[in-house]
């Protein structure tokens, strides 16, 4: 210490800063370097907040993500895709003219502009430069053709030719291509985001036989770096690397791994062992079981709508709106919401899913209890004539060409044997048996329900599920010429004026009118009441931890959360908001 005191007297300082120095006692010293220290101290601390406040983290490359899937690939194309292993990797290695990210809005991809004709029939894209599949070659309008060409051949059956049907696709140079259509259609820039194949791969074998099936290649975001087969030839994992070409930017996660399982309970004990990171499409059960443990669970309510289907043509008394109305009282929705799908879901009352933008309206203030519901609904159906026999089960006496008749309030409801669809069933018999309407619950298995029971219309009530990608997927659902099989509309519904709304909707490209339209249709089946609206249940997805800018809001599909893969991050980096992207935060403009 004697020597620090020595050294400061020695140091070259101003005269009177040296005077007053030498001046000091030991503990006038003491106190001087204690204040100086302070000084020091504050001042760096003070320059550090400085610091942080002109900071901001920012996503940097690197780290991996590890994810379970259920199911084998077998057809990694866009055209033939249609198990969840295919279409996932399809969402990450194929880009197509348009992008539809997961907040549901529609954006450039390989297309740098598109030019819409006024009266809707003509679509005129034009290429960005530079865009390449992943084996470097370019990407030019005779791969876009040739994708389209080949999902519009009949032999081909892809699943979604009914997409492209009547689209007449020419080349006009070689940035530009046209689609005209026979008639206005509402989605298809959401068709443009069909994943373009490239030609040079494709064009010389069958498509179902083609080795890129399983090693695919395409323009988006990820592409096959490596891949393990088991000695059976079944695929056992894809590595997947960031594409540096991917017009929208290079990812940022350096690898991302799916692993492939068999069935739900061997992917769980994969979470569990630690082999994978990330799960999707859990089931409720085994999500609540995994947030008990600490996982971290994201949900979002897919645009799919459970209800009970009425068939008139096999029950006479679903012509009764007053029966109808009794019955949607009598079905405790929050309880099948709260027990079956433990709350991974959320209670419907209209054919149009509550997520679907632009079409989200202001639920009824409904204050009423199940219990003031159930005595309103044995209020209705003893208004109506209805009556409880000794067995406590309700009947009504009918005339029946000019006889008196005792007809009982009873009917089945058939339904597939998924433990979902099993329990709801009986949880809704439970209620409706409770104000004495009899039921009785058929199950099937899945095939069987198809074949005979749904495709030839014999079921009384059916509980069964729409998934509603895009709200033109409605017609299909309503128009009275979808009644028959193979058409969709399972309530056997029909009404001339939602067959128009419809039809109206389908080719009407301005949105604001079309939301008027749908607005109108769902007004219409509420007066109807072809159909008890009961849930939509939540897509649950295990994610990592270190997981950043994951969005899954508005989903339609479980695939579809992988759509901004390329913007998720797990490693940041603290840089000053002048270096950021976008000179405020650390997120991609």
């Amino acid at each position: 210490m004697e020597n620090l005191f020595t050294q400061l007297r020695n140091l070259k300082l101003p005269l009177k800063i040296k005077q007053a120095l030498n001046a000091f006692s030991k503990i006038e010293w003491y106190v001087f370097l204690f204040l100086l220290v302070l000084l020091l101290v504050s001042t760096l601390g003070i320059l550090q907040t400085i610091n942080k406040s002109f900071m901001v983290k920012v996503p940097v490359s690197g780290g991996s993500i590890t994810e379970g899937i259920i199911g084998t690939p077998r057809f990694i194309n866009p055209i033939l895709a249609t198990s969840d292993a295919d279409k996932d990797l399809v969402s990450l290695i194929y880009g197509g003219l348009m992008r539809k990210s997961t907040d549901g809005e529609l954006s450039f991809d390989l297309a740098e502009k598109v030019d819409v004709s006024k009266d809707g029939l003509s679509y005129t894209f034009t290429l960005k430069d530079k865009i390449f599949f992943h084996d470097d070659e370019p990407v030019t309008i005779d791969d876009i053709i040739f994708t389209i060409d080949t999902i519009k051949d009949p032999i081909i059956k892809s699943p979604y030719r009914n997409n492209w049907e009547g689209v007449t696709v020419t080349k006009i140079d070689e940035k530009t291509v046209q689609f005209i259509l026979k008639q206005p259609y509402s989605s298809f820039l959401e068709n443009a985001t069909l994943g373009i194949m490239p030609k040079h791969i494709w064009k010389d074998s069958a498509v179902e036989l083609n080795t890129a099936n399983m090693d695919p290649i395409g323009s988006g975001p990820y592409m096959i770096d490596n891949l393990s087969r088991q000695s059976s030839g079944i695929i056992n994992y894809y590595d997947l690397v960031p594409f540096k070409k991917f017009n929208l930017g290079k990812a940022y996660v350096k690898k991302i791994t799916l692993k492939f399982y068999p069935n739900e309970n061997d992917l769980i004990d994969a979470l569990l062992n630690k082999e994978i990171e990330q799960v999707g499409s859990v089931s409720p059960e085994n999500a609540v079981k995994l947030k008990d443990k600490g996982y971290k669970i994201e949900s979002s309510t897919l645009p799919r709508i459970f209800g009970l289907f009425f068939n008139q043509n096999q029950n006479q008394l679903f012509t009764n709106k007053n029966i109808i109305k009794a019955l949607d009282l009598a079905i405790d929705k929050d309880r099948i919401v709260k027990e079956v799908l433990l709350g991974y879901g959320v209670v419907i009352n209209d054919p149009i899913p509550p997520n679907m933008i632009n079409y989200q309206k202001l639920s009824n203030n409904d204050n009423q209890t199940y219990k003031e519901k159930l005595k309103k609904a044995e209020k209705i159906l003893a208004k109506d004539g209805w009556v409880k026999n000794s067995n406590g089960f309700l009947e009504k006496i009918m005339k029946e060409k000019k006889k008196k008749v005792v007809t009982p309030l009873e009917f089945s409801i058939s339904t597939g044997n998924a433990e979902e669809l099993a329990t709801s069933a009986n949880l809704i018999k439970q209620d409706l048996e409770s104000i004495g309407i009899k039921v009785e619950v058929k199950t099937f298995e899945v095939g069987n329900l198809n074949q005979m029971v749904i495709r030839p219309r014999k079921y009384e009530a059916l509980l069964f599920g729409q998934i509603i990608n895009h709200e033109s997927d409605l017609f299909a659902f309503w128009h009275s010429s979808q009644r028959k099989d193979p058409g969709l509309n399972v309530a056997m519904y029909t009404n001339a004026k939602v067959d128009k709304i419809l039809e109206e909707a389908f080719i009407t490209v301005d949105e604001k009118t079309r939301i008027k339209k749908y607005a109108q249709f769902e007004d219409e089946i509420k007066k109807d009441m072809p159909t008890i609206f009961l849930y939509s249940p939540d897509f649950v997805y295990i994610v990592s931890k270190n997981l950043n800018n994951l969005s899954i809001e508005h989903i339609v599909s479980p695939a579809d959360r992988l759509l901004n893969s390329y913007l998720w991050y797990t490693q940041t980096n603290n840089v000053w908001k002048i270096f950021s992207p976008d000179g405020k935060s650390g997120s991609r403009p």
